[in-house]
């Protein structure tokens, strides 16, 4: 089988990884262009073109994936099917129509739920208790092909979507492979999504990461990690200045304040929400590296009357 690769981030690394140690040959790989990073002028290959590379894979770069010259490239490929995890630009029908079987995609979600750019931080914010992921063929519609496989995964307490999407990357990557396989040796029948339990899951802006102290605790909680590590949860410090915040742990039964209150009760820095009061772990204010919430506050002298979010 002659599959090509679309992916950029590190979670479609795994996937990538999958194809290059299966039975199967990756002709070429596309991702996206070296982008800059946040520092500086230096521009960055994406994970996948590294990994690919170290393969001695070849790997395409276009500026757009709807430039007829590129498509003509990939139809030149013959290619049995592609695979595609978090590419990041929109595929046109002459572009799926460029392999024999199609473009099969590896979603974070089980669809038709949370259709859209950000599956897993919208089912952690959402508090669901389980999500998984879904291999289907592309077509013209959002996340809406017929489905090949899925698989299904518990949301940890614990979990931010980092973890989570890391175990759905490693997991989807074997369900990837064999979800190429059926497809192209006739075994496979894609199943129509259904129209029930649609939902979509629109990318985090930075708003979306701005923390409401006022909300109930869990969802509080639910909101920083569906954030953490992108694009962060903050909250506005009494000066105004703006704090990036890691993962909180609810204390059920804790001393009730206002929301956004902040003070510290045996050892720990508490913030008040619209029902019980959540401990910080670490702080990250604006300019400084993340510290331990406890050094913060014995730093920062703000008193108990301090509320975080007003400015």
């Amino acid at each position: 089988m002659r599959v090509i690769f679309a992916g950029t981030p590190d979670a479609a690394v795994p996937t990538l990884e999958a194809l290059i140690n299966s039975p199967h040959e990756v002709i070429a790989v596309i991702t996206q262009p070296d982008a800059r990073g946040k520092r500086g002028k230096t521009l960055h290959p994406s994970p996948v073109k590294t990994a690919a590379e170290e393969h001695g894979i070849d790997v395409l770069t276009p500026v757009s994936a709807k430039d007829p010259e590129f498509i003509a490239q990939i139809e030149a490929l013959e290619a049995d099917v592609a695979a595609v995890v978090a590419y990041g630009q929109i595929l046109t029908e002459e572009m799926l129509a460029a392999t024999e079987h199609g473009w099969v995609n590896l979603h974070f979600s089980l669809l038709p739920q949370w259709r859209g750019a950000a599956p897993v931080q919208r089912a952690l914010m959402a508090g669901d208790e389980f999500t998984g992921a879904s291999t289907f063929l592309l077509e013209k519609g959002l996340d809406t092909g017929p489905v090949i496989g899925t698989l299904t995964e518990r949301v940890r307490a614990l979990d931010t979507s980092g973890d989570l999407l890391d175990r759905l990357a490693h997991a989807g990557a074997p369900l990837m492979v064999q979800s190429l396989e059926a497809l192209v040796s006739g075994q496979a029948t894609p199943q129509p999504q259904g129209e029930d339990g649609v939902s979509y899951a629109a990318k985090l802006s930075r708003e979306d990461a701005y923390v409401v102290w006022d909300r109930p605790s869990h969802v509080v909680d639910r909101q920083i990690r569906g954030c953490t590590p992108a694009p962060g949860a903050w909250t506005t410090l009494p000066d105004g200045s703006v704090a990036k915040l890691s993962p909180v742990s609810p204390i059920v039964d804790g001393p009730r304040t206002v929301p956004g209150q902040i003070k510290e009760v045996d050892g720990r820095v508490l913030v008040g929400t619209g029902t019980d009061p959540v401990a910080l772990s670490t702080i990250a204010p604006a300019g400084k590296k993340a510290m331990n919430a406890s050094d913060w506050w014995r730093g920062a002298r703000l008193g108990d009357g301090a509320i975080l979010g007003e400015a």
